[in-house]
């Protein structure tokens, strides 16, 4: 749940770097709790089938929306890529399979002009000795 959650607390952030695993764990919490919800709108009956719009579903989608771009962006970041790459989205199929791609290429391994690798960066802290 931590991952789903960080990238709420960094609800504006479209400066930083986002790991793969970050990403996609989000990603899939996502899903699974919007099926949930989806769900449980037509359970309820908050459900119009003729729209096939839920009012829940419909409210957490619109609420998650700037902190999944944000993550977007921030994961874009990660490979070396602008955020603006995300207007790929806007191109049928073939933007949709480059951001996908995109998304799971793994981290830069050295710096870059979104800041230092938080996956790298985990790992270097660790394999440093430790100073009593």
């Amino acid at each position: 749940m931590h991952f789903f959650l960080e990238p709420l607390n960094q609800y504006f952030n479209f400066k930083d770097r986002a790991t793969r695993q970050q990403f996609w764990l989000f990603t899939l919490i996502y899903m699974v709790l919007y099926q949930v919800i989806l769900a449980t709108d037509v359970m309820t009956g908050m459900y119009d089938e003729e729209t096939q719009v839920g009012l829940a579903s419909t409210l957490y989608a619109l609420g998650l929306f700037i902190p999944s771009l944000a993550l977007s962006v921030r994961r874009l970041h990660d490979i070396g890529k602008s955020g603006w790459w995300l207007l790929l989205w806007l191109v049928p199929i073939l933007g949709w399979i480059v951001l996908l791609v995109f998304y799971v290429l793994d981290s830069e391994k050295e710096e870059n002009k979104y800041g230092v690798s938080p996956k790298y960066q985990e790992n270097t802290e660790s394999s440093e000795p430790q100073v009593a």
